[in-house]
């Protein structure tokens, strides 16, 4: 079927194909109460079985929900546009970790009837362009730089709520998401091109 393929190339293709396919999948699918609409705004602090859960425990699963709506496409874009291979195989792990992140997120919102987001929001919209345009080594820091960036403001939000959450689901949560994005980081500053003047 593959006579220029070897088996192990052709296995590890149809694992790249299906974990795009997973991942469109899992950002369109209607599935764990989702709506168009912020779900941090609805309500004010409710009572659940893992304590009160109120407006800032909301906003910390609608921001990592985001988080991942505008990464995912993001990362299967830089396997394809990135001159770096390292920045390749960063945005397919920053991928990859989303996908596993998210469907935690979708699942969390479900059980604490949270409604969520089903797209980025306009500025993440607006980087995908922005990042849409780009080439090589200059497509390589525009992704690196605004993705660490998206990730040093959703870490604040997350910290936040780690600290102050009086839900015992929600302070979990934040661990594990913590945990992704801290890793994040540590992933787009081993490219090299997180530098001094980068950051100014």
């Amino acid at each position: 079927m593959f006579p220029r393929l070897g088996r192990g190339r052709v296995l590890l293709l149809l694992a790249a194909v299906a974990a795009v396919v997973a991942a469109f999948a899992m950002v369109l699918s209607p599935a764990g109460g989702l709506a168009p609409a912020d779900g941090a705004t609805r309500g004010g602090t409710t009572k659940t079985r893992w304590g009160p859960m109120g407006a800032l425990d909301r906003t910390l699963l609608v921001k990592v929900r985001q988080a991942g709506l505008w990464e995912m496409p993001a990362g299967q874009q830089a396997q394809q546009r990135a001159s770096s291979p390292r920045v390749k195989e960063v945005g397919n792990m920053i991928m990859q970790q989303h996908m596993a992140l998210d469907a935690d997120t979708r699942a969390t919102a479900q059980r604490l009837d949270v409604l969520l987001p089903t797209e980025p929001n306009g500025s993440q919209k607006s980087w995908l362009r922005e990042m849409s345009g780009k080439f090589g080594g200059d497509y390589d820091k525009t992704f690196v730089l605004r993705l660490r960036a998206a990730h040093g403001q959703v870490f604040s939000v997350i910290a936040k709520v780690r600290a102050q959450t009086e839900n015992s689901e929600i302070r979990a949560f934040a661990e594990r998401a913590m945990k992704f994005v801290s890793t994040h980081m540590s992933l787009l500053e081993s490219t090299g091109l997180v530098t001094r003047s980068a950051l100014h």
